[in-house]
């Protein structure tokens, strides 16, 4: 699991390093004229808050970081990048069965139910491959290359080249 996670956050680094602050900080793209960086830091917040939960085996996904500088420039996006990477390190596999407690809002207010810590993660990982696929709908209206062909893409989701045959 953890190297699957890695691998996809790893993406996130890869393009970081290949464009500019001001194309990581821009909002000039329709509809919702949000950033590769406010996504990136979104992303990141939600790994945040399953580590910050730990100890005590509450996650609240609610309670985002939200700095704003992870969101502004590329060189602190990459440090958030790593310090998530860094704790995904420090778990092993039995670490994926504790159970704890997760709140978020669900737009009516709070909801809290029982995960394992392997369950928040995958919600965190697929969510973060959702997002990549709207960071690669922005990075194509900027002009920018996507970092590889799976980013921003399920696993699950057919190829077109295999599809079609």
């Amino acid at each position: 699991m953890i190297d699957a996670i890695e691998k996809n956050l790893n993406r996130g680094i890869k393009l970081l390093n290949s464009i500019t602050d001001e194309q990581y900080s821009c909002t000039s793209t329709p509809p919702y004229f949000s950033s590769i960086g406010s996504h990136m830091r979104h992303i990141l917040d939600v790994f945040s808050c399953i580590f910050n939960g730990l100890e005590s085996k509450k996650v609240d996904f609610s309670a985002r970081e939200r700095n704003p500088l992870a969101e502004q420039t590329t060189e602190a996006g990459i440090e958030y990048f790593n310090s998530i990477i860094s704790k995904l390190h420090q778990l092993s596999e039995n670490d994926f069965n504790l159970m704890i407690s997760v709140t978020d809002d669900l737009g009516t207010g709070n909801v809290t139910a029982n995960y394992t810590l392997g369950s928040a993660l995958i919600q965190a990982h697929s969510h973060a491959i959702h997002h990549f696929a709207t960071i690669g709908f922005i990075i194509n209206r900027l002009g920018v290359e996507l970092p590889d062909e799976d980013f921003g893409y399920n696993p699950t989701t057919p190829k077109k080249e295999l599809v079609n045959s």
